[in-house]
């Protein structure tokens, strides 16, 4: 049996949890550069407010209530989920986190202590008391009946955010598939959707009980399996051990565009360290580096300019200097004046699990003496919340920063922005 918790309206639940005089107002998170809604509470969801509306309608738009709007504060939606995740694992230690707001829960077994549905509550309870943040909870026999009963626990509220589907049971979970529109499935999403509409495969029911010879000739393996999990035959196990990534990208779009070689050669080391600080997390080496940058393709009267360049390093590497010297050489070969940029990038791929490799005899380039121990001591400062180390070339008034003009307090990983509780 798999549990899926997720926590309802991640975003705006973090930016609300600090500010008791948001809870249930109308709240929306909005994307890189104060663009359009990515979050909203369910008091903005009443009002009609959709996803992806762009925010410079909303703030103009009557409305019967007024809309609080955040910029991402990604600092604070780490922490909370990373306090969330770590509770979660207090009652089940079989774990595989799936995103920043949802966590697969190992729960054979757990029907011989209490009823699924009773964990689940005492779970979401558990959650709730700790972290300030309420979840919701599916449970199945799959990982994919599971995401179907959490997607049921939201959309119908009797269930009061937790549904169990047990083999025991089976007139409730065709109830739930005939009711669950086939996009709305886990995996199967709007395109795929569409498709299995045209044939006739409206809702959730119906692609279960489809041919899965079929279903694979004419789409995927990955579909196949999903219907076979619709029919509680488990396929995806879980993972506990998330799979080591294949490449790193940091990329921004600029808050204002990017004319000057001078405030891109900025952005691009900016971009070069958090992609290093992300590559050392992640224990590994990079033995290619990229970069890309261009204009935006909607720009009235401009020419569209897009170009990327690389480098594969004679020796692997996770040091923040090395990265930053080849994304300004590789800039050099791509950068034409007279233009309008919109966005930049760093690109790290072909890793290894360490910085050994055969040198040639002839060979100059050798490793950096200290490197490992230098990176130790700038990321244990910049991560200790007292204050940050950088480079000299990310500059000092980027004035092209992405635009976050509603960005709230990183309440739990910044010592200044610490609420203060003073009793008269």
């Amino acid at each position: 049996m798999f549990g899926l918790a997720d926590v309802n309206s991640f975003y705006a639940s973090c930016e609300a949890l600090f500010r008791p005089d948001l809870r249930g107002k109308p709240v929306v998170v909005l994307s890189n550069n104060d663009g359009c809604v990515i979050a909203r509470s369910t008091g903005a969801k009443a009002l009609g407010i959709k996803m992806g509306s762009p925010w410079f309608q909303i703030e103009t738009q009557a409305y019967t209530e007024k809309v609080y709007a955040f910029s991402s504060n990604y600092a604070l939606y780490h922490s909370l989920s990373q306090r969330v995740m770590t509770v979660l694992e207090e009652l089940t230690p079989r774990v595989e986190q799936y995103s920043i707001d949802e966590m697969f829960l190992d729960l054979t077994g757990i029907d011989s202590c209490e009823d699924f549905e009773h964990f689940g509550r005492r779970l979401k309870e558990h959650v709730l008391n700790t972290t300030g943040l309420a979840i919701g909870v599916g449970i199945g026999p799959t990982k994919t009946l599971a995401k179907s009963a959490q997607w049921a626990s939201k959309e119908w509220q009797q269930f009061r955010g937790v549904l169990a589907l047990t083999p025991s049971n089976p007139k409730r979970t065709t109830t739930l598939l005939e009711h669950q529109p086939v996009e709305a499935i886990w995996g199967v999403g709007r395109q795929i959707g569409k498709r299995l509409n045209l044939m006739g495969i409206k809702n959730a029911l119906q692609l279960a009980q489809s041919n899965t010879r079929f279903i694979r000739e004419n789409f995927t393996v990955v579909l196949e399996r999903i219907v076979r999990e619709l029919n509680g035959e488990s396929c995806i196990p879980l993972e506990e051990l998330p799979p080591s990534k294949q490449h790193i990208v940091c990329s921004r779009s600029f808050g204002e565009r990017i004319t000057s070689k001078e405030s891109m050669q900025q952005a691009l080391c900016q971009y070069a360290t958090r992609a290093a600080e992300k590559l050392r997390g992640e224990r590994q080496f990079c033995r290619h580096v990229g970069v890309f940058i261009r204009t935006s393709p909607h720009a009235v009267n401009e020419v569209f300019y897009g170009n990327s360049a690389g480098e594969k390093l004679a020796l692997p590497t996770q040091d923040t200097r090395d990265i930053i010297e080849v994304a300004m050489r590789s800039l050099d070969r791509i950068w034409l004046d007279d233009r309008r940029y919109m966005k930049a990038g760093i690109v790290l791929d072909d890793f290894t699990p360490n910085g050994v490799t055969q040198l040639n005899l002839f060979d100059e380039n050798k490793p950096r003496a200290g490197s490992a121990q230098l990176m130790k001591a700038l990321d244990g400062i910049n991560q200790s919340g007292l204050g940050d180390v950088w480079f000299a070339g990310q500059g000092v008034n980027t004035e092209w920063k992405m635009k976050r003009e509603m960005l709230s307090p990183a309440w739990t990983t910044r010592w200044d922005d610490i609420p203060i509780a003073r009793i008269w």
